[in-house]
């Protein structure tokens, strides 16, 4: 991968200027949609930090002048979202698990110079651990989509040890491309084997949109797992999605999407003002009241 030689950036402290409180931001391209500001702003609130969050929509043109003058902005770092993930990895220094998933969704300062990670992967990884304890018993693990989602759940499944990771996608050959980077133990397999790898299956993961407000059902029949397993569904609008439902009326535990979108904003928090928040019930019913005033 080239790292762009000007991600040493002017002013680089990490820190604003003056006594101005210290602020971050989301940049997106849109990014009025997302729910950070309001995690962030909670957890502000509750810690008694004098600090700021704020979404800042940053088309793709302008990206590399935005992150160039991050700090110069009075910002101590970032969240990344669509489109700017890739970009972001790009002009930042990665550490493995962004290098990994191939792209960043956290930005900060330090020793002078813009670092990146990727909050993905402990966002879903803590939140199965908050959800289902003993998930990682798992020694076979089934996610379904090969897009970035599934990169970051994909690293975090072989980082936690479980032994064979079962990737599937609608198209077979972006299922192959993702398996071959992360070695052996992902082995892609086609859309139409799903139901014969389900039995023996200790973890369902699905990383696509399907099943998504306005999108196609996802269509798995979770009967055939067996009474252990585990279902974890990244999407979060609506909160019970048609799997997680199924999965729930089977007695399986289940993790859902809106858990992994508050377990991964904690890191980014901790880096920009120096406490480490905790992910709580009433956090939990903020987010989910207003998702429900927006649906």
């Amino acid at each position: 991968m080239v790292i762009d030689s000007d991600r040493r950036l002017p002013d680089v402290t990490g820190m604003t200027s003056g006594t101005k409180p210290p602020a971050a931001c989301l940049i997106g391209w849109p990014a009025a949609h997302s729910r950070s500001p309001l995690i962030h702003h909670y957890w502000l609130r509750t810690l008694g930090i004098a600090g700021g969050y704020v979404i800042e929509a940053v088309p793709p043109d302008e990206f590399k002048d935005f992150i160039f003058r991050l700090s110069l902005r009075g910002f101590v770092g970032a969240n990344v979202t669509m489109p700017h993930k890739e970009r972001a990895l790009a002009l930042s220094k990665p550490d493995a698990r962004a290098r990994a998933v191939g792209a960043a969704n956290t930005l900060w300062f330090e020793n002078g110079e813009l670092c990146s990670t990727n909050t993905d992967v402990e966002g879903f990884i803590n939140n199965l651990d908050a959800c289902a304890p003993g998930w990682d018993k798992a020694e076979d693990a089934l996610v379904l989509g090969a897009g970035g989602a599934s990169r970051a759940v994909v690293f975090g499944l072989i980082e936690r040890g479980i032994k064979r990771v079962h990737l599937a996608n609608r198209t077979m050959a972006r299922a192959r491309a993702l398996a071959d980077q992360f070695g052996a133990r992902v082995q892609p397999v086609a859309w139409n084997a799903i139901d014969g790898l389900l039995p023996s299956m200790g973890l369902l993961v699905n990383t696509t949109s399907l099943g998504m407000h306005g999108q196609p059902a996802l269509e798995v029949d979770v009967g055939l797992l067996p009474p252990q397993a585990v279902v974890a569904d990244l999407v979060y609008a609506p909160l019970q999605t048609p799997l997680l439902a199924a999965a729930r009326s089977r007695g399986l535990k289940t993790a859902d999407g809106l858990g992994m979108l508050l377990h991964q904003a904690v890191r980014g928090f901790e880096l920009w003002f120096g406490r480490r928040p905790e992910v709580t019930p009433e956090l939990r019913e903020l987010v989910e009241a207003d998702l429900a005033t927006k649906a």
